[in-house]
């Protein structure tokens, strides 16, 4: 089932249990109406009700768009909890977590400017998403082949490459092998009362880089 925003709905048994009430005990926190926030987050008010109340899962860029619009991080949005503000992020701390068919970890503490992750993307997770949002991005791909669209233009990056770029640039995360690929990625949070986040298929010609096929 896809919603009106371009996004496959999943089924709300996928949904870890503490993330609907977390969801909505933090719009509250932030004095949001229901319509308020989605306007904000790019949704429906219908569909973050659906949020809310655990009958639809919500995908990784939603988490991201509702964290910034909540002005907190996706791991509060999970319900996780984060001792204390630690430099150091250990790596059998880092517990993965699904979320619209990516896997990601922590590699950051919780309560910071930023928020860094690493991520899983399997092939075809997510492809025809295009997200929007103010702040900046980077991420550095750690396994796997990744093509990014940026704008108009597509860029093909292998293990080791690196992208850094303003958010509100219109931009596409795909994995180009059946194996999927691994990214580290690292984002700005901030709160905007500008819609963040916009979902659903790309509608814009695609210049291709030196080398990519059609």
């Amino acid at each position: 089932m896809t919603s009106s925003n371009g996004s496959s709905e999943e089924p709300a048994d996928a949904v870890p249990p503490v993330v609907a009430p977390q969801l909505r005990a933090l719009r509250r926190r932030a004095a949001l109406t229901l319509e308020t926030a989605a306007r904000a987050a790019g949704l429906s008010p219908a569909h973050l009700s659906r949020l809310e109340t655990g009958q639809r899962q919500p995908s990784l860029p939603m988490l991201l768009s509702l964290a910034r619009v909540y002005g907190t991080t996706v791991s509060e949005l999970l319900g996780e909890t984060v001792a204390g503000r630690d430099a150091v992020v250990r790596a059998g701390t880092m517990e993965p977590t699904a979320a619209g068919g990516w896997t990601y970890w922590q590699a950051g503490g919780s309560g910071r400017g930023m928020q860094a992750l690493r991520v899983r993307v399997p092939h075809g997770s997510q492809g025809d998403i295009v997200r929007v949002h103010p702040g900046e991005e980077w991420l550095h791909v750690l396994r796997g082949r990744l093509r990014l669209r940026l704008g108009d233009a597509v860029h093909l990056l292998d293990p080791g490459d690196s992208a850094h770029f303003d958010s509100l640039t219109p931009h596409r995360i795909e994995a180009r092998d059946v194996d999927g690929l691994e990214l580290l990625f690292v984002h700005t949070l901030l709160q905007s009362p500008t819609p963040a986040l916009c979902l659903g298929p790309a509608a814009t010609p695609t210049r291709h880089t030196a080398g990519e096929m059609p």
